[in-house]
């Protein structure tokens, strides 16, 4: 792993990046409270064929912000033109879980040409409910142990921050307005929707679905709220099978 740090306006973003330096571009976008850790589950599988490209956004994990720095959707998706910018990185694929798929859906709707594909787990465009979240996640334990699925082992440092108070900030910035229905609309590259059997978001995953034309949704077996860190191995096939089902489309397609 490579530490960047990339200074923009109001914060200073620290970026991490992994995999060959000429293989394809890999954006992620971590869940609510989750720094890039969150994504150790899946990255061996990822860094060996693109680029990765995690980073915390402003006021969480390691990124820091001032004090009178602006937050909200539309800012993180600038932060993460910036990222790209700095790294040489014209396009990339993009994958955003959860909190992280509504910065990712931002990100493809103000910047669509730097997204080669767009992946949204967990996705939702309306107000969270954490209590069900939490609800949904216990059912999906207790199916996973009854399919004799292992578990996997959450790390602290998946949810370290610097800034208890900025990382507040950032969330509630956020979901001040949770209708984010209208960055749904402007998207025209390849959409993969992918939400648990247990995650609440899952009706509102099948409406967003239905705000993105040409979109794919798939529900994952036994997951609840934050997919990526319940069932990785499950998470990576599907965006790997979603990857390649891209590509294969863009080859066949006309000269």
């Amino acid at each position: 792993m490579i530490a960047h740090s990339v200074a923009v306006e109001g914060a200073e973003l620290h970026v991490e990046l992994d995999g060959p330096p000429d293989a394809p571009g890999l954006l992620l976008f971590s869940g609510a409270r989750c720094a890039t850790g969150m994504w150790e589950p899946v990255l061996a599988g990822l860094a060996d064929r693109f680029r990765v490209v995690r980073h915390d956004i402003r006021g969480t994990g390691h990124s820091h912000a001032e004090p009178d720095a602006l937050y909200g959707l539309d800012r993180y998706a600038d932060d993460a033109d910036a990222i790209l910018g700095h790294l040489d990185m014209d396009r990339a694929l993009v994958w955003g879980m959860a909190f992280g798929a509504r910065v990712a859906l931002a990100f493809a709707s103000r910047y669509p040409g730097r997204v080669r594909a767009l992946a949204l787990f967990d996705a939702s465009v309306e107000a969270p409910d954490p209590e069900a979240q939490k609800s949904g996640a216990k059912l999906a334990a207790q199916r996973r142990a009854e399919l004799g699925l292992p578990e996997v082992v959450r790390q602290a440092s998946w949810f370290q921050h610097d800034d208890e108070e900025t990382l507040r900030r950032s969330l509630a910035a956020t979901y001040a307005d949770p209708d984010h229905s209208r960055y749904a609309a402007r998207l025209e590259m390849p959409v993969l929707i992918a939400t648990g059997d247990h995650d609440p978001n899952l009706p509102a995953s099948r409406r967003l679905q239905g705000l993105i034309p040409g979109s794919e949704l798939t529900v994952l077996e036994a997951v609840g709220h934050g997919s990526v860190m319940a069932r990785p191995d499950l998470c990576l096939s599907v965006f790997l099978d979603f990857v390649d089902s891209t590509s294969k489309t863009a080859s066949s397609g006309p000269p």
